[in-house]
């Protein structure tokens, strides 16, 4: 496949969580809610996960933000549910060094989508955006560890 025709397909995968969010809404039992925003663009997430025995139970998110933003808390919430919550914070870190340009394995996510957002690292004002929910999903383990 030609580099056009990939960056389309990507863009295309990334509008879908955009425009066709997975997850998105709150949990309406007792669960964690984490908000993160980022004050250079405005994007603002809230992250909405219940964890039992160390397994992530359900995630949600709301919030506004940009395309990249929303696809990527879309996309996070995908690959963690059903998860063990080390596994998930493994995930973001992997996330992370791809973010930065590192080679990732993307399948190690569970969903192919992930690997969408790898174009992202060419962009260093957009890393925030596409980080923000996984930094939300650190923070919140994070909080409920201590």
């Amino acid at each position: 496949m030609s580099f056009n025709n990939l960056d389309t397909l990507y863009r295309q995968v990334i509008m879908d969580h955009y425009k066709h969010p997975r997850n998105r809404g709150m949990l309406e039992d007792e669960s964690l809610t984490v908000e993160m925003n980022n004050p250079t663009c405005g994007d603002r997430i809230f992250l909405h996960l219940k964890a039992e025995d160390g397994i992530v139970e359900d995630v949600k998110f709301s919030g506004e933000g940009c395309s990249i933003s929303l696809a990527s808390a879309s996309m996070m919430t995908q690959a963690i549910k059903g998860r063990k919550i080390e596994d998930a914070l493994n995930m973001a870190e992997l996330f992370s060094d791809m973010m930065i340009g590192e080679e990732v394995d993307t399948e190690q996510f569970g969903i192919e989508d992930v690997e969408a957002l790898q174009g992202v690292s060419n962009f260093p004002a957009r890393i925030k955006c596409a980080t923000l929910a996984w930094k939300a999903l650190e923070k919140g383990m994070e909080n409920e560890q201590n």
